[in-house]
């Protein structure tokens, strides 16, 4: 499986990732900044998302908001 951020940067487990722009969160009021680092992302088995933990909540994020960090 090939799975690629924004800029066409290989993704993998464990890659640390940041947010291109601001992402409302469905189902929560948080929004996520543009330039928030996320750690330690999971690949999911669509190639267009990925897993990451954000606080104590689990979300998926689609790879396309996201350039490696």
């Amino acid at each position: 499986m090939d799975v690629k951020d924004s800029n066409g940067a290989a993704l993998s487990d464990g890659d640390a990732v940041m947010t291109i722009k601001d992402l409302k969160v469905k189902g929560t009021s948080s929004t996520l900044k543009r330039g928030t680092t996320i750690k330690k992302i999971r690949l999911t088995s669509n190639d267009g998302q990925v897993e990451c933990r954000i606080g104590k909540s689990t979300i998926v994020l689609k790879t396309e908001f996201l350039k490696k960090a």
